[in-house]
């Protein structure tokens, strides 16, 4: 039993998912820098409204000049087929910054129905009813 709360205390702790991320931001205050790992060719298809654009191969280079030290980051990449934002998280690990990577990525943003922006502006798609209630938040 000892085992099993640890795992999953440690998975809370270092992971995050799209509907808490998306109510953190709405609040105005999220407590972390949300950071896009994807390529350029990925970001300008379509992003997160407030992520900060840092490819992962550009993380130990200039985390630094974009993310405040002692700042928590969240990472995302595509999504839960990616280990993309795995990998980024990592990287901020290794400078010492307190960090979470986004379960589902931008795929289960886009599928939740939540504002993305692209090139055409703010858009967003209805919720998947795969992923998501269609009519009201999950709750969970």
């Amino acid at each position: 039993m000892t085992s099993a709360i640890e795992y999953y205390s440690n998975q809370l702790r270092f992971e995050t998912d799209v509907s808490d991320v998306q109510q953190s931001l709405s609040a105005g205050a999220p407590g972390f820098v949300l950071i896009d790992t994807r390529n350029t060719e990925s970001w300008d298809q379509g992003r997160i409204p407030g992520a900060i654009h840092l490819p992962t191969r550009e993380i130990a280079a200039r985390a630094a000049e974009l993310v405040p030290v002692g700042r928590a980051v969240v990472t995302y990449c595509w999504g839960p087929g990616c280990n993309g934002a795995t990998k980024a998280a990592l990287e901020f690990a290794k400078l010492g910054y307190q960090v979470r990577e986004m379960i589902g990525g931008y795929e289960y943003w886009v599928r939740e129905g939540f504002t993305t922006e692209g090139p055409n502006g703010a858009t967003s798609h209805p919720a998947d009813h795969l992923t998501s209630p269609v009519t009201a938040a999950c709750g969970c």
